[in-house]
């Protein structure tokens, strides 16, 4: 038993926020059940690279999930979505405002047809206000959210954070409106729309960048890789040419990383006894601390913090995270075996339950490979299965 063994759940939309957000369901044991175009699928099938025509990250991506090729573009296919509505616990979608409407497929409709589905829509700007006709992706959300425009050298061109973190905040809010649905429902017995912006969800995690423009018309600008306003917290360089992040911001640590770095006349300095103090001579804090990297390498910088309870890590590649010991012992590099009886390391599951772990059960699904099972399984015979089959609507 998982921990969401016996819920059932519609994924409808593609890509990312939508199919991310139903594939953590998944990884605790919902049926997630996942509406593909017929022929061509999921684009997510075709990103970045592929092996034997189809992407990677589809196998992380659609892991545990069951595909069923449906033209939701005919009215067959609509009739089928709602037959699949009126058993399950959970629809997500992430389409632009209007077009689950358009298919007769809104909330309206369901919900009547199952007044305890919980109807979960990503978008880019939300179901109402003035943009939510905007067509919005992750990338867009993260330069209104403010972050993107934090995510840079100063004076420099911004830079994005290298995954698609918009569309993963935004798929995690989601989770946590469905789980908050659920147990509601416990109480009240009905379901509800969860409505996740993609703008909304990065600006959630923005931190103090509100509170500090209200109370004192402060903008925050990019830093790099410095924290601003915690000090010392940055990035490094060592003699060898690579970087170590050093976080000595906590008061108690400070003075051991000064002490390890034969600057005592620093950590026991009346002036940097606290985040305040520290803050107003960050410069020459940080110019401390990079001569004494500077003096060593990054193993060398990383053994002496380490002894002394400093917090200190260098820059993974993937590369050091399928090689890293811990990585390894805490689970996180599962390997499958391909349908071909190749291997393929993916991602392990979190977060971790105790006593409900979270499982990888079959690999993601070829387009539409669970059609005939899942139409089987809402009542429509062989016979109507393959007539949908003629007619281009399922595959």
């Amino acid at each position: 038993m998982s921990a969401l063994t016996g819920l059932k759940v519609v994924e409808l939309g593609q890509l990312i926020a939508g199919p991310f957000a139903a594939k953590t369901l998944a990884d605790f044991g919902a049926d997630v059940v996942k509406i593909e175009t017929p022929k061509t699928g999921d684009p997510l099938r075709k990103w970045r690279l592929l092996k034997d025509g189809t992407s990677v990250w589809w196998q992380v991506q659609s892991r545990n999930k069951r595909s069923v090729a449906l033209d939701l573009k005919d009215v067959a296919a609509q009739d089928i979505v709602r037959q699949l509505v009126k058993d399950a616990d959970v629809l997500i979608e992430n389409f632009r405002p209007g077009a689950m409407e358009g298919w007769g497929l809104g909330p309206d409709e369901l919900l009547a047809l199952n007044p305890r589905l919980i109807m979960l829509r990503i978008s880019g700007y939300g179901q109402t206000g003035p943009y939510r006709d905007k067509p919005g992706f992750g990338v867009v959300a993260e330069a209104m959210s403010g972050l993107r425009h934090l995510t840079a050298e100063p004076g420099r061109v911004p830079v994005r954070v290298g995954v698609s973190i918009g569309d993963t905040l935004a798929s995690l809010h989601g989770v946590i409106g469905i789980l908050m649905a659920l147990q509601e429902r416990q109480t009240s017995g009905q379901g509800q729309v969860i409505d996740v912006a993609l703008y909304e969800a990065v600006f959630n995690c923005m931190e103090s960048l509100l509170p500090e423009y209200s109370a004192f018309g402060a903008v925050r600008e990019a830093a790099g890789s410095a924290l601003p306003g915690i000090a010392p917290s940055n990035a490094y360089r060592c003699q060898d040419e690579g970087y170590v992040l050093i976080a000595g911001n906590g008061d108690s640590i400070f003075k051991r990383l000064m002490h390890t770095m034969g600057r005592d006349d620093l950590g026991n300095d009346p002036e940097l006894t606290d985040n305040a103090g520290r803050v107003k001579r960050v410069v020459e804090i940080d110019a401390a601390i990079g001569v004494w990297t500077a003096q060593r390498t990054v193993a060398q910088v990383l053994e002496a913090l380490d002894q002394a309870a400093v917090p200190a890590g260098r820059i993974y590649t993937v590369a050091d995270i399928a090689a890293d010991p811990h990585y390894q012992a805490r689970g996180m590099i599962q390997h499958v075996q391909m349908d071909d009886g190749t291997s393929l390391a993916v991602p392990g599951i979190i977060p971790k339950l105790s006593r409900t772990p979270g499982s990888h059960r079959r690999n993601a699904p070829t387009i539409g490979q669970d059609t005939d099972a899942v139409l089987n399984e809402i009542g429509l015979t062989p016979t109507q299965i393959q007539a949908l089959k003629d007619k281009g609507i399922v595959a």
